[in-house]
């Protein structure tokens, strides 16, 4: 089941929309302006978010920026502003696609299901095993003994790919080109705290296992060869 946020100031247009996608099998999680949404996004595991571009305090196209700098998670903009300048603005500010209002339900869920696959590769159906922790790189899951631990979108992205990469160093910069897909710039502090929270939650569910190892003044690697199922 994927999980969606609708972020949209008009409660008419959410309504429809969370509808529609619930009886087509989405999970949907509803903001109805940005600020809403950026706390929302901190904790809840999505696999896509439809944006609206005018909504009062906090913007769609500032809201996506701001997403951008810790967050890879597919974001199409739906807007009565869709000349191409406005296309190009949101496009710019990092969102995967632009749908102009009026638009079609069906092709909404469309290129939702297209942006949400379009991230997986054949790669992403593995799970990896190490032992007893499981990370399903299809269903975006991470499990300990069979039973699902929370890993918001940032913090999964961030340890898939080093259980993906087992030791090998990685450091705050490369790990940051990789995961975030950005250079580094002032991203550093959102990169010590995702880690730490990874680092955190692996401890908590296996105590007697150091999963990822810090290499002083190099950077991190994580240990263990994976079994891919």
């Amino acid at each position: 089941m994927y999980r969606i946020l609708l972020v949209d100031d008009d409660p008419h247009i959410q309504t429809t929309n969370e509808a529609y996608l619930k009886k087509q099998g989405y999970q949907v999680y509803r903001a109805d302006d940005g600020h809403s949404a950026l706390a929302l996004i901190q904790t809840a595991e999505l696999d896509a978010i439809v944006l609206d571009v005018d909504m009062p305090g906090l913007d769609g196209v500032t809201l996506c920026r701001r997403l951008r700098e810790t967050s890879s998670v597919p974001v199409i903009f739906l807007s009565a502003y869709a000349k191409t300048d406005d296309r190009i603005r949101g496009l710019m500010a990092g969102g995967d696609d632009y749908l102009g209002k009026p638009y079609s339900l069906v092709e909404l869920e469309l290129r939702l299901r297209l942006r949400i696959q379009g991230r997986q590769n054949v790669l992403s159906s593995a799970v990896l095993c190490f032992d007893e922790l499981e990370i399903d790189l299809g269903l975006r899951e991470v499990r300990y003994n069979g039973e699902r631990i929370s890993f918001p979108p940032l913090e999964f992205e961030l340890l898939a790919f080093l259980a993906q990469n087992p030791r090998q160093v990685f450091s705050y910069e490369q790990l940051y080109d990789h995961v975030w897909k950005s250079p580094l710039n002032r991203g550093l502090h959102n990169m010590q705290v995702c880690m730490a929270r990874v680092r955190q939650k692996l401890k908590r569910i296996c105590p007697k296992r150091q999963y990822i190892e810090t290499i002083r003044q190099k950077g991190y690697l994580f240990r263990g060869e994976p079994e891919t199922n």
